[in-house]
Parts: C-alpha cells; sequence; structure tokens
C-alpha cells in the first residue's frame, strides 16, 4: 500500500472556514473519483505549536493534509494520469496556494485503536540531518525511534510514513530533495491533549527525544481533524 500526502496551503484570499468548506465540499468529491482509490481522508490543521517537542521547527505553515492511498506507486500513478484527474487539478488553482506532494510506505508501529472515546491527532513533518543518507534514516526512525516508541503509554497510534518519492510543480515528474525537504510524516493518536501532556513530560520521552538529535534536522508537528471523503 502506498499512501500520497499533500501538504496544502490555502489560497490567502479564503479564510479558514471558507477554504476548509471547499474541500470538503467541492474538491473532496473530485478526488473521490481517482481510479484505483482505495482510500481518501482530509487532515485540517486546527493547532501548529510544537507542544512538547525540544527540536527545531521547520519553515512548514500548512493548512491541512491530504491523504489517499493506492495499492501501490503504481496505481498511484494511473490515477495521476486518467482524465479523472484533470477536474481536480484545475479545481486546486481555485482554493490553493502552494501543494508539495510525498508518497509513503506506510510502517503501522503501534496499532491504531482508537476505541468508542474521544481522541485527538497530531501529523508531523520530518526533515533528517544534512549529510544523513536515505537509508541511514530509515534505519534510525524505522527501527531504533521506533522501538523507543513502542515504550510510550497511553498512546493511541502511532505510524511511521517513509517519503519514497515526491512531487510539487509537476504531478508527473518527480521533485528534487531540494523542492520538497520531506523524509518522513508522523501520525500520532492520544486521547486527550492533558493524556499528551503528561506524556511529554515524562523521563521516556525526554529520551526518546534525545535519539531524535541523531538523525532529524527539523520536527514539525500539526493537530489536525480528520474526514474521512472515501
Amino acid at each position: 500500500m502506498i499512501t500520497r500526502f499533500g501538504l496544502l496551503r490555502r489560497d490567502p484570499a479564503l479564510s479558514r472556514a471558507e477554504f476548509d468548506a471547499h474541500w470538503q465540499r467541492a474538491h473532496g468529491p473530485l478526488a473521490a473519483q481517482f481510479p484505483g482509490l482505495r482510500s481518501y481522508a482530509q487532515h485540517l490543521v486546527v493547532n501548529d505549536e510544537q507542544f512538547g517537542i525540544a527540536h527545531g521547527r521547520g519553515p512548514w505553515q500548512l493548512d491541512g493534509f491530504s491523504e489517499l492511498r493506492f495499492d501501490d506507486l503504481d496505481a498511484m500513478k494511473a490515477a495521476v494520469t486518467s482524465p479523472a484527474f484533470a477536474p481536480a487539478l484545475q479545481d486546486e488553482r481555485g482554493f490553493l496556494a502552494d501543494v508539495h506532494l510525498v508518497a509513503c510506505e506506510r510502517h503501522e508501529v503501534v496499532p491504531v485503536a482508537l476505541g468508542d472515546g474521544p481522541f485527538i491527532k497530531r501529523m508531523t513533518v520530518l526533515k533528517r540531518l544534512p549529510g544523513m543518507t536515505p537509508e541511514d534514516f530509515r534505519h534510525e526512525w524505522l527501527t531504533v525511534h521506533a522501538s523507543w516508541v513502542r515504550q510510550w503509554p497511553d498512546v493511541l497510534g502511532y505510524v511511521q510514513n517513509l517519503v519514497v518519492d515526491r512531487w510539487h510543480d509537476s504531478r508527473t515528474q518527480s521533485a528534487s530533495y531540494d523542492a520538497v525537504p520531506v523524509d518522513g510524516i508522523v501520525e500520532f493518536w492520544f486521547r486527550d491533549t492533558d493524556t499528551a501532556a503528561r506524556l511529554y513530560a515524562s523521563d521516556l520521552v525526554a529520551r526518546t527525544q534525545e535519539h531524535a538529535k541523531v538523525f532529524l534536522d527539523q520536527i514539525t508537528p500539526f493537530f489536525v481533524e480528520t474526514r474521512q471523503i472515501v
């Protein structure tokens, strides 16, 4: 399974409410028509505080994340070149100022188990240290760092999305790393902000964040509200 995330910035002429309404009611139904689409979620940014993370933040200023899943990269690329894609691309020009796209391998480290209660979700954009190879980043994040997070209590889910391709201006021609400097996207679920705050104040999380300094240059988190379109 491949996940394509869109890192979205709204047209500054639109209010947040106008952007959200158009994204849900106009753009959502268009993207839902992509062939081979297995699921489609929209994640609206509601808070961009660093929230307990003692690490440098990246320059990303986002209003939302789109999340589209396909069986594989070939299926995703087929959707982008299909007739159904053109109306969605045209619609983007009416409500978005900029879009960066990444295709990711999905690694579920802590299985998502939300239960019947409320929950909050945080999505985080990661950039590796300068000079670190993608292979070394993969090992430190997917193997070493994951082993730390598996020890955290009160986590309702933790998913690592490892970037395997990226796009900016073109939707068919891959972009350079400099154009889309993203190595991974984290998805984290907690019951509420108080639970998350207590966790981030713990020694275990402090030690985990010390390991983050070994391989991460920038950590840029956003709290989001999610709606499932497909």
